[in-house]
């Protein structure tokens, strides 16, 4: 176990080592996918192992699993400062996004307000409500929004009378923006409607305490902050609505009481449990999440992924020719920004191939993202930020040569 006392370059080169995937390249594309920790790759590994020599048909397997299923419950609820009861685990962010916007009974005419920034996870589920029941969806526009006041504002012009549901990101997955989500879900409150919000990019990027949100169901991905294994995810669910909210997607899982006469949902967040899971993935989201709260710390985590995005913006606001998308003073861990003269994909093409860099383009706002991880050095940030500072410098055709590449990682950090 890492000591906390630890000086941080001590710390920081043991949680390094324990992410292998680190050495690959500068990695920068956490909000899409994090490094497994070996350690979580291990405890799958002898999952698998396990059914492969013994089987998956044993009465024990089935109950030493629904153990490891209340263990990545335990895991998600302590990254989310919520009880055990109000956690349940699901398949995907738009698995946790449909079951909670599916949950709230709408009637034609009714409005589901959201914005036009959101993931698909968020705006497929919408529409389909809207379809499926007759109701209008309405899309709030923040894209020259600078304040939250202004945000704010616009939301209050558009959570009118009629408005059933408002589903809306906590951190937005083109610029990185940290919405005001306690105020939006207080005004959505006042108004009548249910609030859902989608913590993509925040569940283990930041400090959560969800039952300080206003919100009303908050969706996590497993596969991105938290580290664990891709189709794993988590729904919370606020016991002010748990009772009467109805689940769309059941099985044998969501009951406490099932049979021919009728049927009793579990009186908590169970009830929006997935109806089947990979029993491996669920040992590793457990895992990761456990992994991040016990052997590396959450407060850890947040404070040195907030200086370490915070240092990539300012260094990358100070190139001439880049401009930084993410606002410096309602940032998360997510840095967005535009090389003039420079098409994103080109960019990052050449940053990946002198770098190493594994990041993304973001198509809507036309943009390269990084994400910092509270893993990420000075050393990788000033490496891509001089990259960056190299295309600015040049149009693509007047660009000096790329240095020889030869090993994949090498001196990567």
């Amino acid at each position: 176990m890492v000591d906390p006392f630890q000086p941080d370059t001590d710390k920081l080169a043991a949680v390094r080592a324990a992410l292998p995937a680190l050495g690959a390249g500068i990695y920068l594309n956490t909000g899409s996918v994090g490094p497994l920790p070996a350690e979580t790759a291990a405890a799958m590994a002898e999952i698998t192992d396990y059914e492969l020599r013994i089987g998956r048909a044993h009465p024990d397997y089935m109950s030493g699993f629904l153990e490891r299923l209340d263990e990545a419950r335990g895991a998600v609820a302590a990254v989310l400062g919520a009880d055990i009861a109000q956690v349940a685990i699901t398949h995907s962010t738009s698995t946790a996004m449909n079951s909670a916007i599916g949950a709230v009974a709408l009637r034609p005419g009714e409005r589901i307000v959201t914005t036009r920034s959101e993931h698909p996870a968020a705006v497929g589920p919408v529409l389909a409500a809207a379809e499926r029941d007759g109701a209008t969806a309405i899309f709030v526009d923040l894209d020259d929004a600078t304040t939250d006041e202004e945000i704010l504002r616009r939301f209050d012009e558009a959570i009118v009378p009629g408005t059933r549901l408002v589903a809306f990101s906590h951190v937005l997955w083109t610029t990185g923006r940290v919405l005001p989500v306690a105020a939006i879900g207080r005004l959505a409150h006042e108004r009548g409607a249910v609030v859902v919000v989608d913590g993509a990019q925040a569940a283990g990027a930041i400090r959560i305490a969800v039952h300080e949100l206003e919100a009303d169901f908050y969706a996590a991905p497993g596969q991105k902050w938290l580290l664990g294994p891709e189709a794993t995810a988590a729904l919370w669910v606020s016991p002010a609505v748990v009772a009467t909210a109805r689940p769309t997607l059941v099985g044998w899982f969501n009951y406490e009481k099932i049979g021919p006469d009728g049927g009793r949902y579990w009186p908590d967040a169970r009830r929006f449990d997935g109806t089947q899971f990979h029993k491996a993935s669920i040992s590793g989201f457990a895992r990761s999440c456990g992994w991040l709260s016990m052997y590396v710390g959450l407060t850890w985590i947040h404070e040195r992924g907030a200086a370490m995005a915070a240092r990539a913006a300012d260094r990358l606001a100070g190139i001439t020719g880049v401009e930084v998308l993410t606002p410096r003073d309602r940032m998360a861990t997510l840095v967005t920004f535009r090389i003039g003269g420079w098409t994103p994909d080109e960019a990052l093409a050449e940053l990946s191939a002198r770098t190493f860099a594994i990041a993304r383009t973001i198509p809507p706002v036309e943009a390269i993202r990084f994400s910092i991880g509270f893993f990420t050095t000075e050393d990788e940030i000033e490496r891509v930020a001089s990259a960056v500072e190299l295309l600015a410098a040049h149009t693509p055709v007047s660009l000096p040569p790329r240095p020889r590449l030869t090993v994949l990682g090498q001196g990567s950090g």
